[in-house]
């Protein structure tokens, strides 16, 4: 998912002309997958995964659409910092809807992430970019409640979630996109986007729950705070604002802290 970006960036059209690619090329994809590696099928794959894969499809449309806009407005580090604190995040849903257990490590994680994301906010009001990085929160924490759903809902199928968050993704955008203005090189950067490594990162991401725990899933997710902002760099020489730095070294070194001593003490 490190190569987001850079696909949004060199779409050349704007947030929601993206979004909406995003989620055709996804709906287009997913399907196909399905019916081609599931010997469920489609429509059984669907209905197996009942309606908790249609919440997910939504928590999807939003963790997409804000991303999508995240990237437009503001820079690939601070988005993808402020993605880190997904862990730290799905934790604290847990708690609140699955009412899962919440030790102090975890509440000290999490208001030391807030702490982070502040210090990176900060330095985006002097930059203008401070709604972009709302926008990636709002992602994150999409993102997150939708890790909290599958918890408790193993059996929906992770790419049967992935294509229907793309459905609602293109059904919800086109009203707003303009299709008939899109350059050749526009439809065949999102469709690589769309087809194959957007949608598989997700579904690849989700899945990993089912075999390492989610700590573990989250401190290996984190390899993006570092990996898109280096890409962004080679392809757009972005270079990031000091208080991104600082804010997430803050972020990054919580996390990873949490996940590591979280992992230890599931093991």
């Amino acid at each position: 998912m490190s190569f987001d970006p850079i696909f949004i960036r060199l779409s050349g059209v704007n947030g929601v002309d993206t979004a909406f690619l995003f989620g055709l090329f996804t709906a287009v994809s997913m399907p196909f997958f399905i019916q081609t590696m599931d010997k469920r099928g489609l429509v059984t794959t669907y209905l197996e995964s009942g309606w908790p894969v249609v919440i997910s499809g939504l928590l999807m449309l939003g963790s997409a659409s804000c991303l999508v806009m995240s990237i437009k407005l503001t820079t690939v580090a601070n988005t993808f910092v402020i993605l880190s604190t997904t862990p730290a995040l799905a934790a604290l849903f847990s708690w609140l809807f699955l009412r899962e257990v919440t030790q102090r490590s975890t509440w000290i994680a999490i208001a030391a992430v807030m702490v982070g994301i502040v210090i990176v906010v900060s330095g985006s009001f002097q930059a203008g970019n401070w709604t972009g990085d709302l926008l990636a929160l709002a992602a994150a924490s999409f993102l997150s409640l939708n890790q909290t759903l599958l918890r408790k809902y193993q059996g929906v199928s992770r790419m049967a979630s992935v294509g229907l968050g793309g459905l609602f993704l293109a059904i919800a955008m086109f009203y707003f996109a303009t299709p008939s203005e899109y350059s050749f090189s526009t439809w065949t950067i999102m469709a690589v986007m769309g087809l194959f490594t957007a949608p598989f990162g997700r579904v690849l991401s989700q899945t990993a729950t089912r075999y390492i725990t989610a700590p573990e899933v989250g401190m290996i997710l984190m390899i993006e705070a570092v990996f898109a902002p280096v890409l962004a760099y080679l392809f757009f020489t972005e270079i990031p604002a000091m208080a991104s730095f600082l804010g997430g070294a803050v972020i990054l070194v919580t996390v990873f802290s949490y996940a590591l001593f979280t992992a230890k003490a599931t093991n």
